[in-house]
């Protein structure tokens, strides 16, 4: 039964296509510091960005910058080097709520927030203004879970992927409620369902799955897994090596229906990349074909607009600390209808 469902599934698209044209990324905005998230206004197809080093989110009005939301606290992450982080993972709820997953604050205080986002030139918010969630829980001897990079939003709930100090790697879920989300809660411990590390990116499939990008080891290995989890029953469907080394985002086009994903790659980040995810045969085994489509340097998010254009951040520098020494270089590209 579980081949027939794979072998009939949409999750992934057939190779079976036409090759694309060249690739030529256009450059919206750059000197940002260390972007970590970016998300799509529906209605407005204005695009939002989390500027983390900075600890703000910023719109892009015109070619330019407007900042959103400002003064987040600021944490940092990593040993050596050592990155300052503030909002990382962006959503819609609709055209009015920002979704924005926290790695502000210490594990175990860390929330998600909603904002309501006013017109363009609208008085800049400060980052407690936005209705928040509870942190999640302590669980055993281990603090509550914090960094949330990702952020994937569905008709009933919104899944945030959680990469501070447990071990487990969760997904975590709040339901929709009509002022907010509801209670912040764990929902499935990737690391028990496949045995590596750390769960970054994720969307919602057409056929309305979760969809999981698992980072793996922050090594020269390609060890990242393409995951696949019903909703309801939260059982593991489908766990493919993406053969990428760090998968850090994921979207599906909305008018191919095809999987793209962005890798960070750690290690070496010469090897980063945009890559469109294909299902294919091997030894009559299901796995996933990247195929590169351009070259990267420290992609941290993807998004697609309805007319099929993408959006992605480049992290840029490391810490965005001290810009007088070393200019902030994170950017913000675009690519054009096609993929």
């Amino acid at each position: 039964m579980l081949s027939r469902f794979l072998l009939s599934t949409p999750l992934l698209f057939l190779s079976a296509m036409v090759a694309q044209a060249e690739i030529k990324p256009e450059v919206i905005l750059e000197g940002l510091k260390c972007p970590s998230g970016v998300a799509i206004q529906p209605e407005t197809e204005t695009v939002f960005v989390a500027e983390t080093a900075a600890s703000q989110i910023i719109r892009v009005v015109d070619g330019k910058a407007e900042v959103v939301v400002s003064e987040f606290p600021a944490d940092e992450y990593g040993k050596g080097p050592t990155y300052q982080i503030g909002p990382l993972g962006l959503a819609f709820l609709d055209k009015e709520h920002l979704v924005v997953g926290d790695g502000s604050l210490k594990d175990g205080e860390e929330v998600v927030r909603v904002y309501t986002i006013g017109e363009n030139g609208a008085e800049v918010q400060k980052a407690d203004a936005g209705k928040k969630t509870n942190p999640l829980e302590a669980e055993g001897e281990m603090p509550g879970e914090g960094n949330f990079y990702g952020v994937a939003v569905d008709i009933d709930n919104v899944y945030v992927t959680s990469n501070g100090d447990d071990k487990k790697g969760w997904i975590a879920r709040a339901s929709l409620e009509k002022d907010g989300l509801g209670e912040l809660t764990r929902y499935i411990p990737t690391k028990d369902s496949v045995d590596v590390d750390a769960p970054a990116a994720i969307t919602i499939s057409p056929r309305r799955e979760v969809v999981v990008g698992q980072m793996g080891e922050i090594n020269d290995q390609k060890d990242s897994l393409l995951t696949f989890y019903d909703q309801k029953s939260k059982s593991l469907l489908l766990s493919l090596p993406a053969e990428l080394y760090d998968v850090v985002g994921l979207a599906y086009s909305p008018k191919t229906g095809r999987l793209y994903a962005v890798d960070y790659s750690w290690a070496d980040p010469k090897q980063g990349g945009l890559y469109r995810l294909d299902a294919v045969r091997r030894d009559g085994q299901q796995m996933v074909k990247a195929t590169k489509l351009i070259d990267l340097d420290q992609p941290t998010a993807l998004a697609f607009n309805q007319a099929g254009e993408l959006y992605i951040t480049l992290f840029g520098n490391g810490d965005g600390k001290d810009t007088s020494k070393t200019p902030a270089t994170g950017k913000l590209l675009k690519i054009g209808e096609g993929l």
